[in-house]
C-alpha cells in the first residue's frame, strides 16, 4: 500500500517518508530484489565451468568475455535507469528490466556456441542494470534520509542472499542433472515471479522523492537542485570528493567481484574440488556479503560512511591475498567468508554515501552514474584478471587485484569527507 499523506515542509500534502510508514511496499521491493539477485546467481557456479567443460575455452581472457559483456551492458543501463526513472517514473523502468531478462534462461540452455552465452549476458546486464538500480532508487525514495543506510543494507542483503542461495542450489542441480538445463530453469522461475510481482503489486515511488526534495538541506553548495545530467555525471565521477571517492571504490569492488565470479570456480576445479564443494564456495562469499549487510548498512547510519568503506576495502584485500596463497577447501572457505564480510562493509555504505550528498531532484541520476562506474568494474575485472591469469596464472592475478583493492581503500581514506552522512 502507498504511504499515508502528511503535510510536508512547504505545507502541502505529500506521501510520508520512512520505513515504518512504507513498510509493505518496502518489503515487497526487498522480495523483488532477492529475485533480481537470484536471476544473477543462476550463473555464478555453472557458467565458468560451462566455458571450460562444454565450450572448451582454454584462454581465461576468452572465457571471461561473458563477464565483460555483462559488465558493459549493466554499467550502461545503470546510467540510463536513473535518467529514465526521473523522466518516466520508477515502475516502468523496473518492468522493462524484467522483460529484458525473459529470453536469458532459454539462451543459456539452448545456446549452441559461446557467442549465444555472451549475448545472453548482454541481456542479463541490461536487466540487472534496470531492475537493481531501480529497486535501490525506490527504497531511497520511500525511507527518506534518516534510514538510508538501513534501507541499502536490506536491499543489498536481499539481492546477494538471492545470489548465494541460487549459487548453492544450482551447484547441486548441476551435480545431479548436469550443467544444462536444470540450473537455468530456476532462473526462469525467478524471472516469471519477479515480473508478476512488479506488474501486479509494486507501486510508483517518484512522488516520495518530490516530497523529500522540498525538505532537503544541501550537503554541499555544489550539490544544488538545478544540475543538468552532464553536471551530475561530472560531479559524481570527478569533482565532488565524496561522490568520486565512492565511485572509484565501487569500480574496484566490482572489479574483484568479477574476478571472484570468473576465476574462483576455475581455480577450485583445477585444485580437484568437486562441483558440490565449488558450489559451497561460490555461495559462501555472497551469503556472508548478503547477511552482514543487514548490520553494516544500519551501522553506517550511526557511525558514518568513510571508515566503514575504507576498512571494508582493506578486509577484502586481505581475503583475496589468502585466496591467492591457499590450497585447500578450508582456507578458501574462510577467505570467502571474510571477503563477503569486507564487501558487506562497503556495498550498502557506498550507495548510502551517494544518497547523502546527492540532491533528491537528481539523486536517481547520481546513483545511476555511481553504478555505471561500479559495474564497469565487472568489465575491467574480466579483462585485467583474464590477461593476468593467462600470462602469470590465476594466483598471481588474484594477488594483483588484492593490491589494487587495498590502494582503493587508501584513496577513500584520503579523499572522502567524513561528515556527510545524515
Amino acid at each position: 500500500m502507498p504511504g499515508k499523506t502528511v503535510p510536508n515542509a512547504s505545507g502541502s500534502a505529500g506521501p510520508a517518508l520512512g520505513l515504518r510508514q512504507n513498510l509493505t511496499q518496502f518489503m515487497l521491493l526487498v522480495t523483488v530484489n532477492a529475485l533480481v539477485g537470484g536471476t544473477l546467481g543462476q550463473e555464478r557456479t555453472v557458467l565458468p565451468l560451462l566455458a571450460s567443460q562444454t565450450f572448451h575455452l582454454d584462454l581465461y581472457t576468452s572465457a571471461l568475455t561473458y563477464i565483460l559483456a555483462f559488465g558493459l551492458s549493466k554499467a550502461a543501463m545503470n546510467y540510463f535507469a536513473g535518467t529514465l526513472s526521473d523522466r518516466y517514473g520508477r515502475k516502468p523502468v523496473l518492468v522493462a528490466g524484467w522483460l529484458a531478462a525473459v529470453p536469458v534462461p532459454l539462451m543459456l540452455i539452448l545456446g549452441p556456441s559461446w557467442a549465444w552465452i555472451v549475448a545472453a549476458n548482454v541481456l542479463l546486464g541490461i536487466s540487472q542494470g534496470l531492475t537493481w538500480s531501480t529497486a535501490v532508487i525506490m527504497k531511497m525514495d520511500l525511507v527518506g534520509p534518516r534510514q538510508r543506510g538501513l534501507a541499502m543494507g536490506f536491499n543489498e542483503a536481499a539481492g546477494y542472499l538471492g545470489v548465494a542461495v541460487t549459487a548453492l542450489v544450482t551447484g547441486y542441480l548441476a551435480t545431479t542433472y548436469g550443467l544444462r538445463p536444470a540450473p537455468f530453469l530456476l532462473g526462469a522461475a525467478y524471472i516469471a515471479l519477479g515480473l508478476g510481482l512488479t506488474v501486479l503489486a509494486v507501486r510508483e515511488t517518484h512522488h516520495h522523492a518530490h516530497t523529500e526534495a522540498r525538505q532537503h538541506v544541501e550537503a554541499q553548495s555544489s550539490a544544488h537542485a538545478g544540475l543538468t545530467t552532464g553536471q551530475v555525471f561530472t560531479l559524481t565521477s570527478f569533482k565532488d570528493r565524496s561522490l568520486s571517492a565512492a565511485s572509484q571504490a565501487g569500480l574496484v569492488n566490482n572489479l574483484n567481484d568479477g574476478l571472484a565470479w570468473g576465476l574462483f570456480p576455475v581455480l577450485f576445479a583445477n585444485a580437484g574440488l568437486n562441483l558440490g564443494q565449488i558450489g559451497i564456495l561460490a555461495a559462501a562469499y555472497p551469503a556472508a556479503w548478503g547477511a552482514a549487510q543487514l548490520v553494516t548498512g544500519a551501522a553506517s547510519d550511526r557511525w558514518g560512511r568513510k571508515w566503514f568503506i575504507t576498512a571494508g576495502m582493506l578486509v577484502q584485500a586481505v581475503a583475496l591475498a589468502v585466496t591467492a596463497s591457499a590450497h585447500s577447501f578450508g582456507y578458501w572457505l574462510g577467505a570467502a567468508i571474510v571477503l563477503g564480510l569486507g564487501t558487506a562493509m562497503v556495498y550498502p555504505t557506498l550507495l548510502a554515501a551517494i544518497g547523502d550528498v546527492a540532491h533528491p531532484a537528481w539523486r536517481a541520476r547520481s546513483v545511476g552514474v555511481y553504478r555505471l562506474w561500479r559495474d564497469g568494474g565487472f568489465a575491467v575485472g574480466a579483462v585485467l584478471s583474464g590477461v593476468l591469469a593467462d600470462l602469470y596464472g590465476i594466483p598471481t592475478a588474484i594477488a594483483a587485484i588484492a593490491a589494487l583493492t587495498a590502494v582503493s581503500g587508501v584513496v577513500v581514506a584520503v579523499r572522502m569527507r567524513g561528515n556527510d552522512h545524515a
